[in-house]
């Protein structure tokens, strides 16, 4: 099997390939994405069955991991729209804050959802919202999409309980608390530079929001708008019962103080995404004025057919990413990067290598760590404000950069319609400078805290 030089000037061939593809021959992703798991695995050694089973293993997990989601979230997103829900929601968000603050506002939502949620999962699940804000803001939908995008990556990378930075957390010996705060502090400034990065450059890229429904085809359908209340459900109730979730998981959970052990499995239960989200498909239908059983068939048979291409594309992303995880670049990484002697710097490149080669965001956080645990001695991050700074940096890595090999990526093309040509431009690099920013903001928040304590 390649190993060292030669497995890296495969990978940046195999990346090369994808984009060149995708953007210039106009092969479609999925058969491009498969086509470089294959071709990347056998190029590197591997035995050929080997390679056939890690590209059908690594579409199965990713789907079996996000497939039922990416369906619920669909048939919510179908719902809404043809129920005018989503026009409810938009008209009352910027009837608070004004169409200038829209990108913001799209941003701030990303990050405060992705606390509980996982960025994929609150993606898909904003989708309906970000296009109708789109297209009643007269904005692009690439803008807001970056935007939302990109707030809930940031926080999905620094502030738990998303899992990365808790297990982060958990292998340095950081306390989860510190990490939570600094996480936030660091996540504010950034976030705003994902808004900005949208109105600045993803704005550039044109795409028409193109909603099926207008608020005119509602009112002549049922004679009104659903009510606010039964349009913002729908969102509210699969994020609450996630969130839920996500405290149940908590080790304090286990206490028999905190709650009873039944409650915590019903808890974990429903908080599951996929069962949060098929509920929210139930209470998306109760923002229809006029229920009727066909009107309920035909959106569930359209939201899993505008879900068909999204999961195909997304399966062949994790089949891609599987065969990344199996080459040995991980001892590759490690023996190139592990004895730099830059402190936080270290931890972000180690990161950002390991991101950039197996698409994870997840997977770079557990793997940096466990990389950086024993050197943080020789790094200068032993004491206790260094081990939760340590985590931050991993996160900061870890968003850089979303390129082809990430599940992500495709989740968020395919559900803002847009190119992949257009998507190495406006969020690849936007993925880039929140990730540069970040370790920069976090060296002085640093610094602060050093001169403080």
């Amino acid at each position: 099997m390649l190993d060292g030089i030669p497995l890296v000037l495969l990978l940046a061939a195999a990346v090369g390939f994808i984009i060149v593809a995708t953007a210039k021959l106009d092969l479609h992703a999925f058969l491009t994405l498969l086509l470089a798991a294959y071709g990347t695995a056998l190029f590197a050694g591997i035995d050929p069955k080997k390679a056939a089973s890690l590209v059908t293993d690594g579409f199965g997990s990713v789907l079996g991991y996000i497939g039922i989601v990416i369906l619920a979230g669909t048939i919510i997103g179908t719902a809404l729209e043809r129920s005018g829900a989503a026009i409810v929601i938009a008209e009352t968000i910027l009837d608070l804050v004004g169409e200038e603050h829209t990108t913001e506002v799209m941003a701030i939502t990303g990050s405060v959802v992705s606390i509980p949620v996982f960025c994929d999962s609150g993606f898909i699940i904003l989708s309906g919202l970000n296009r109708s804000l789109a297209e009643r803001s007269s904005l692009s939908l690439a803008t807001l999409g970056v935007a939302l995008a990109g707030g809930l990556y940031v926080t999905h990378v620094f502030v738990p309980p998303t899992p990365g930075p808790i297990a982060a957390a958990a292998i340095v010996g950081a306390d989860v608390g510190l990490v939570m705060l600094a996480g936030i502090v660091v996540s504010v400034p950034v976030v705003f530079v994902a808004a900005k990065w949208a109105d600045t450059v993803a704005s550039k890229y044109h795409i028409d929001p193109a909603p099926e429904t207008t608020m005119e085809d509602i009112k002549e359908e049922y004679g009104t708008l659903p009510s606010r209340a039964a349009s913002f459900a729908p969102l509210l109730v699969p994020i609450a019962l996630i969130t839920l979730g996500s405290i149940a998981s908590y080790p304090e959970a286990e206490d028999p103080a905190f709650v009873t052990g039944a409650l915590q499995r019903w808890l974990l239960f429903f908080g599951d995404p996929a069962v949060a989200l098929v509920i929210g498909s139930f209470v998306a239908f109760a923002a229809v004025p006029e229920f009727t059983d066909e009107i309920t068939e035909e959106w569930v048979t359209d939201g899993i057919e505008s879900a068909a291409v999204i999961i195909a594309v997304t399966g062949a992303g994790g089949a891609f990413g599987n065969v990344l995880g199996a080459l040995p670049l991980k001892d590759f990484v490690s023996n190139a990067f592990g004895g730099l002697g830059i402190g936080l710097f270290a931890a972000f490149v180690i990161a950002a290598a390991m991101k950039t080669a197996l698409g994870s965001s997840t997977v770079s956080i557990l793997t940096t760590a466990s990389l950086i645990a024993p050197l943080l001695g020789p790094l200068g991050l032993a004491t206790q404000w260094g081990k939760v700074f340590a985590v931050l940096a991993i996160g900061a890595g870890s968003m850089t950069v979303s390129h082809a090999n990430d599940s992500y990526f495709w989740i968020i093309t395919e559900f803002t319609d847009m190119e992949a040509a257009t998507a190495y431009q406006a969020w690849t690099l936007a993925t880039l400078a929140l990730g540069v920013t970040s370790i920069l903001w976090i060296s002085v928040v640093q610094s602060a805290v050093q001169m403080l304590v």
